[in-house]
C-alpha cells in the first residue's frame, strides 16, 4: 500500500511536469514522459483502450463491466497523471504566459537547455546508431526544421475548429520533441485557448478536450505499435525531430536578447540549468514497471 501511494505521488509529479511542458510552445509533454520513465507505459495504456467495457454496461452486467474496465484502463497511471497535468495547466498557464511576454530570451534559453538534454536522453535509449538511424534522424530534423518555420494560420475560433485543433494538437503533445502548444500557434489557436484556460471557459475547454481524447485514442495505437516493433528506428526519428525544433528557442533568443554581456551570461546559465535539470530528473525518477 505504501509503495502504491509513493508510485501515485511520483506519477502526479510527472503529470505536473508534463502539464507545464504542454503549455509551452517548443517543449513537448511527451519528452517529459520519456525522460521520467513512463512514456511507453503511457502510450501502451492509451493504446489498449478499446471500450469493450461499454457492452456489458449497456446490458446491465456490472460485474463484467467492472472486470473489463479494470483490464483496459490503467487507473493507477491515468488518475494521478491526469490530475498533475490539469493542476499544472490551470496554475502555471498565467506564470508561463507572463515569463514569455516579459522575459522571452531568458525563458526560451531555459527551454533550449531542456530540449538539448532531452535529445541526449533519447539518444541513450538507442542501442547503437546505424546508418538507417542516422538517415531517419536527418529526415526528422529536416521535417521539424521546416515545420517550425511555417507561419501561423489565420483562422476563426468556432467550436468545430477548436475541436479539430484539440484532435490535431494532442497527437503532437504525446510525441517527444513535437510541441502540441507550438502546433496550436500554427493553427492560430494558442493564445485563444490559453485565455480560455485562464478564464475557465468550460464550453471551449471541454470541446477541445473531446477532440484531444478522440485524437489520442487513435494515434496512440499507431505509436504503441511502432514502439513495440520498431523502437530504435522510431526513437532515432524522434531525435531528429527534437533537434529540428531547436530552431524555435534559437530564433526567440536571437530576436529578443539585448546583446549585453550580463544578458548573454544569464542566457547561458539558464541553458545550463535547463540541461542539468533534465539530466537530474532522468537520474532521479525510477522507472515504474507496467
Amino acid at each position: 500500500m505504501k509503495n502504491r501511494f509513493k508510485d501515485s505521488i511520483l506519477i502526479l509529479i510527472r503529470g505536473l511536469f508534463m502539464g507545464s511542458a504542454d503549455i509551452i510552445p517548443g517543449v513537448s509533454g511527451g519528452t517529459i514522459a520519456l525522460i521520467t520513465g513512463i512514456y511507453e507505459r503511457l502510450v501502451h495504456g492509451i493504446g489498449k483502450i478499446k471500450f469493450s467495457f461499454v457492452k456489458p454496461l449497456l446490458k446491465g452486467n456490472f460485474k463484467e463491466f467492472k472486470i473489463k474496465l479494470l483490464e483496459e484502463i490503467d487507473f493507477g497511471l491515468f488518475i494521478p497523471l491526469g490530475l498533475g497535468i490539469a493542476i499544472a495547466m490551470l496554475t502555471l498557464s498565467k506564470v508561463i504566459g507572463f515569463l514569455m511576454a516579459v522575459y522571452p530570451a531568458f525563458t526560451f534559453a531555459f527551454f533550449l537547455g531542456l530540449i538539448l538534454a532531452s535529445s541526449y536522453i533519447l539518444y541513450t535509449q538507442i542501442g547503437g546508431f546505424t546508418v538507417n538511424h542516422i538517415i531517419l534522424s536527418i529526415i526528422g530534423f529536416i521535417l521539424a526544421f521546416i515545420f517550425v518555420s511555417l507561419n501561423p494560420i489565420a483562422t476563426n475560433h468556432s467550436l468545430p475548429i477548436i475541436f479539430l485543433s484539440g484532435l490535431i494538437a494532442i497527437c503532437a503533445m504525446i510525441l517527444p520533441g513535437i510541441s502540441g502548444a507550438f502546433l496550436l500557434v500554427l493553427l492560430g489557436q494558442y493564445e485563444y485557448m490559453l485565455n480560455a484556460l485562464n478564464s475557465l471557459n468550460f464550453i471551449e475547454i471541454i470541446t477541445f478536450c473531446i477532440g484531444a481524447l478522440i485524437g489520442i485514442l487513435g494515434f496512440s495505437k499507431i505509436l504503441d505499435y511502432l514502439l513495440q516493433h520498431y523502437k530504435d528506428v522510431t526513437m532515432a526519428f524522434l531525435i531528429g525531430i527534437m533537434i529540428g525544433t531547436l530552431r524555435i528557442p534559437f530564433d526567440q533568443i536571437a530576436t529578443n536578447i539585448s546583446g549585453s554581456i550580463i544578458d548573454m551570461i544569464i542566457t547561458l546559465v539558464l541553458i545550463i540549468i535547463g540541461f542539468v535539470l533534465i539530466i537530474i530528473l532522468e537520474m532521479k525518477f525510477k522507472y515504474i514497471e507496467e
